[in-house]
């Protein structure tokens, strides 16, 4: 069932155009349109010569390269106010209701529409406070003392294909620093939409949040339903100094013919804490394993997920957790929903090393079946030595109890809405971690595809 409130495009006149396909001029055009730095130049040329090189995983099927165009902007500038924006592009985020959003409870949000930020704004004390809130873009330029040492330093050109395509072509993206102390008391935003045929969307995220700071980053993902394949491919990187506190919501919701293929990774130092909170619907491919490297004592890091794989979609989702200190906590729970041969598979990793003490993980993992085509897999792994540390392991697969759903229908709920019910209540404990905001939307994204 398509999700009529973001199913929608409009017909924009491009002032930047890099055309169709991956090569040496394409990565130069968007490198000139940025006015980007000579080292930056070759840090894409180089991303481009290991895309090129490394292999395609053989289970994503083969995507057509030089049929997608990589960079796509109706403006020349990042607006600050929505009435300087692009007419079509402001009618597409009023649409979305992101300028509701920013009056009623966003400390600030940035708005991406194909390969740029179309609209960025920071509430003006957190600026005076020294919060950092741009686009990526805007970050390497004003920022480079900030970004440059922490730019592609969790998240490494040679690490994946996807994330080599992701450094030859990046482009949007948030640049995020929250100095020391600071404690962000609304969160923050970014919505990231495609609206162009045969685009790729590449944004590249740094999230700084320093000592004993505090920062709520949400972010949300559309694209309109066209029937050539999208991409969808970006980095995110996550560091949260000593006694820092990091919350990473996502809600994705993309159309049916995009393959989304992103790369997450995060680092908690001592006594910091980072959570993701994950949710993944639509796609024809998903493939997205958050981690998070526990390198201080006393870190703490977990991951909550939900995934909802419909009408032959692929959701391939997971965690990682990285025990690299005494004494780190983390904890990974997720939950996935299969329907109409939907097939939703959870990747785990947990890794303590050796001569490590204190250490403790708890994984769960739950799926639910809404009928007998659908399928769900699980595939832990668990690294640990030594006898000092704690790890637990479970794991459900149930289906939608024929008795219940009798009894709603029963008491005047059609087919739709018992099903709805059922599955919003197999994952109510997970709905309940997301903002309020979120957690309504996201109930009505569930009732949409359910």
């Amino acid at each position: 069932m398509k999700d009529e409130n973001h199913d929608f495009h409009y017909e924009v006149d491009y002032i930047h155009n890099a055309g169709t396909g991956l090569n040496e001029d394409t990565i130069r055009y968007i490198s000139q349109a940025k006015n980007e730095p000579q080292w930056l130049l070759d840090f894409r040329l180089h991303a481009l010569r290991v895309f090129q090189k490394l292999p395609m995983p053989t289970w994503i099927p083969p995507i057509d390269f030089d049929n997608i165009q990589y960079y796509l902007s109706p403006q020349k500038q990042t607006q600050r106010s929505w009435d300087d924006v692009p007419e079509e592009v402001k009618n597409t985020f009023d649409r979305l209701g992101i300028p509701e959003r920013e009056r009623k409870f966003l400390a600030g949000v940035e708005a991406q529409f194909d390969s740029e930020t179309a609209y960025a704004r920071l509430q003006e004390f957190l600026t005076k406070d020294g919060v950092i809130f741009v686009d990526s873009n805007t970050g390497l330029q004003q920022y480079p003392d900030i970004f440059r040492p922490y730019f592609a330093s969790l998240v490494p050109v040679e690490d994946n294909k996807f994330s080599a395509l992701n450094s030859a072509v990046f482009s949007g993206g948030s640049f995020i620093y929250v100095p020391p102390g600071e404690k962000l008391k609304q969160p923050l935003q970014a919505y990231f939409r495609i609206n162009a045929q045969r685009f790729g969307q590449f944004e590249r995220t740094l999230i700084i949040v320093d000592h004993d700071a505090e920062l709520l980053y949400m972010e949300g993902c559309t694209a309109p339903t066209f029937e050539s394949a999208a991409l969808h491919s970006a980095v995110v990187e996550v560091i949260a100094l000593p006694g820092a506190k990091v919350q990473y919501i996502t809600v994705q919701n993309w159309s049916s013919n995009v393959f989304n293929l992103v790369t997450k990774r995060s680092t908690a130092h001592a006594n910091a804490e980072i959570r993701w909170i994950d949710c993944n619907i639509g796609s024809r491919i998903t493939a997205k394993y958050p981690a998070i490297l526990l390198a201080g004592e006393r870190a703490r890091g977990e991951i909550l997920s939900i995934a909802l794989a419909t009408d032959n979609q692929v959701q391939d989702t997971g965690a990682k957790m990285i025990h690299r200190a005494n004494s780190t906590t983390s904890n990974i729970v997720s939950k996935s929903v299969s329907k109409h041969h939907g097939l939703a598979t959870y990747r785990g990793l947990v890794d303590i090393a050796p001569n490590l003490q204190g250490c403790r993980n708890r994984t769960r993992c739950d799926a639910l079946l809404i009928d007998t085509d659908s399928r769900s897999d699980t595939y832990p792994r668990i690294t640990i030595t030594g006898d000092q540390n704690q790890v637990e392991h479970e794991a459900s697969v149930s289906k939608v109890d024929e008795e219940r759903l009798l009894y709603l229908r029963q008491r005047g709920l059609d087919e739709h809405q018992s099903t709805s019910l059922c599955v919003n209540g197999f994952v109510n404990d997970l709905i309940r971690e997301f903002p309020l905001e979120y957690s309504v939307e996201l109930r009505r994204l569930i009732d949409a595809v359910v």
